[in-house]
């Protein structure tokens, strides 16, 4: 009886001792999750419980993008989160993938189909989303020691490479947006700016330097300089012999000649790739000095400007409060402290009470762009020259 007690009480008492290293682990965030509030409010909102980010803007109809999924495991990278990191993968690679990325590219928009199945809508995948997940994975694997998500990142790199990468006649090699409908013509693409950020380019280049990411990045300062040619980044450009700023893919295949090539939506973060990236990361400096006009406006006006057109004339000036978001990183990289401070403030002031997230009705693409943002200024994660992730908890 003596020895049974004995166990018991020993047996207890371990369970204590373990109890408490455990608190003591999540306390000190040595191997947990590191405390960031909007993260927390960004996944309690958009993040369901089997690990999908779910789109809740007015049309969205409740979607899943490739893009979301991708942004998502960053942030749970940089905030140490390893289970809804995992869940995020788990739920792509079921869901977007087919079962298997080791055999194909996710696809870039899951949702309700006329049939009411819930099921991928568009099977081609989408070439921003696609980098960022590589990147995910190859950091998420150095950071976390796990050789295997390094190892599909690496599977991920060779079929970007081999099904999303053209070379263009007059601006080298370059990332098309997916892996079909970018090409009306052999030899001429239709290419968004914003699908390469420089960090990503710069990682993927040192972990395969034999594939075309050098390439890419070296082509970027021309992609961006050809997309702005008033110094405001276009969505999209037409390229071929000479590449021109151009509408929008879908407007292109329509025919649509009463629109006009615009910056906004799409190449707000081409502002906000090119702040956050190191200044020591090639072809920054000089991306940067395509796009001043962005700064140069931002010196007489509040907000940054919703549209811009092709010669900068600005279309509509309502940005909302993700682009200011979006602008934070960049106006701080040129010099404009004074101007990145009234975007900030105004970041602080669009603050929902009751959800912490920004915006009176919060919306998914505003709170991606704001993560970001938030998640560099505070110092919780930064890139360095080679693209790697420098974060606090490591």
């Amino acid at each position: 009886m003596l020895g049974e007690a004995g166990n018991k009480w020993g047996w207890r008492r371990w369970v204590a001792v373990a109890i408490a290293l455990s608190t003591l682990s999540l306390q000190t965030g040595c191997r947990a999750e590191v405390p960031w509030p909007l993260w927390q409010q960004y996944r309690a909102r958009f993040i369901d419980g089997s690990g999908r980010v779910i789109d809740h803007s007015p049309g969205a109809n409740e979607k899943t993008t490739s893009e979301g999924m991708a942004y998502g495991m960053f942030f749970a990278l940089v905030v140490n989160d390893r289970p809804t990191f995992d869940k995020l993968l788990r739920w792509t690679e079921d869901n977007l993938a087919g079962g298997d990325l080791t055999a194909r590219l996710p696809a870039w928009n899951w949702g309700k189909s006329p049939d009411g199945e819930w099921k991928p809508l568009d099977t081609n995948s989408a070439s921003d989303a696609d980098l960022w997940m590589a990147y995910d994975l190859l950091e998420a694997g150095r950071l976390w020691k796990d050789d295997r998500l390094t190892k599909l990142g690496d599977v991920m790199m060779d079929r970007i490479a081999h099904t999303e990468v053209a070379v263009s006649p007059s601006l080298g090699t370059v990332l098309l947006p997916g892996p079909t409908g970018f090409k009306p013509q052999p030899n001429t693409m239709i290419l968004n700016p914003s699908y390469s950020p420089p960090q990503v380019l710069a990682r993927l280049k040192a972990e395969q330097p034999s594939g075309p990411w050098e390439a890419a990045l070296d082509a970027l300062p021309r992609l961006i300089a050809a997309s702005a040619p008033s110094g405001f980044a276009m969505d999209w450009v037409l390229s071929g012999a000479k590449t021109v700023p151009s509408v929008s893919p879908t407007d292109l295949a329509a025919g649509n000649t009463t629109v006009a090539p615009v910056g906004g939506f799409e190449s707000i973060r081409v502002y906000l790739w090119l702040g956050m990236a190191d200044k020591g990361t090639a072809v920054v400096q000089r991306s940067l000095q395509s796009v001043g006009g962005m700064a140069r406006l931002m010196e007489s006006t509040v907000t940054p400007p919703m549209q811009v057109d092709a010669a900068g004339t600005v279309v509509n000036a309502d940005g909302p409060v993700g682009f200011s978001a979006a602008v934070i990183p960049y106006l701080l990289a040129v010099g404009h402290k004074d101007q990145a401070t009234a975007q900030a403030n105004r970041m602080a002031a669009s603050v929902d009470s009751a959800s912490g997230l920004y915006g009176r009705t919060p919306l998914y693409y505003d709170q991606n762009l704001a993560m970001f943002s938030n998640g560099w200024t505070e110092g919780r994660f930064k890139f360095d020259r080679d693209g790697k992730l420098k974060v606090k908890w490591k």
